[in-house]
């Protein structure tokens, strides 16, 4: 592809993504759904990829006591998790920035989880160039909204743009964005997601700018 005077975006998720927080949240989540919710098995998977806001009006309607007690025991949990780069991620973003790629972290975690990663990571912002959180969109993933307002905000064509997901209601808003979707086998196994996507990478250790255009 010839990328002289071409704008190009690349736009990851967050979590799974960028960083390793998936298993934590799977087991917070399996553990509420166990605890309100015996009858949906795999209650952690079922609702990667959501908003708070979307969990709690799908599965905990009317239950205002119950999603006050689970609000506190996920920030608690934000506050406390462990936050660690997804291999490769950090110097994969210097190699877009190198080649005039935009970056954006387009993410369903709202503002006051982020924080709590700003405060562990205070270079993250500087390595991309916005931060798309849960307040910036109507609607959370499989919508493509946030996808499409990080493509709104840079100027750039559905394909000229670079999705990187790893939930499966991330990759069908990316797929339904128009953009070119690459898939992070972090989450759900390549075999689950292979047909999401348009490569299946299981870290960033291999990827570059050169190896994105490709795609």
């Amino acid at each position: 592809m010839e990328t002289s005077g071409m704008n190009i975006a690349a736009l990851f998720d967050f979590d799974g993504v960028v960083m390793d927080t998936e298993t934590q949240y799977t087991m917070f989540w399996d553990e509420i759904g166990a605890r309100y919710l015996p009858q949906i098995p795999n209650f952690g998977l079922r609702i990667k990829g959501q908003t708070l806001i979307q969990i709690f009006r799908h599965y905990f309607e009317g239950m205002e006591n119950e999603q006050r007690v689970i609000e506190e025991q996920l920030k608690y949990l934000e506050q406390n998790m462990a936050y660690e780069y997804i291999p490769g991620v950090v110097d994969f973003m210097h190699d877009l920035r190198r080649n005039n790629v935009k970056i954006a972290i387009v993410t369903s975690s709202n503002e006051q989880k982020m924080v709590n990663v700003y405060n562990a990571h205070p270079e993250l912002k500087g390595l991309v160039d916005r931060i798309l959180t849960s307040e910036m969109f109507p609607r959370s993933k499989p919508a493509p909204d946030c996808f499409l307002l990080g493509m709104k905000i840079f100027g750039v064509e559905p394909n000229h743009t670079y999705v990187f997901e790893d939930s499966f209601h991330g990759l069908e808003a990316g797929n339904v964005s128009g953009a070119k979707v690459i898939g992070l086998a972090t989450t759900n196994s390549r075999e689950a997601i292979h047909d999401k996507a348009l490569l299946v990478i299981d870290d960033f250790t291999q990827m570059s700018f050169e190896r994105m255009l490709q795609v």
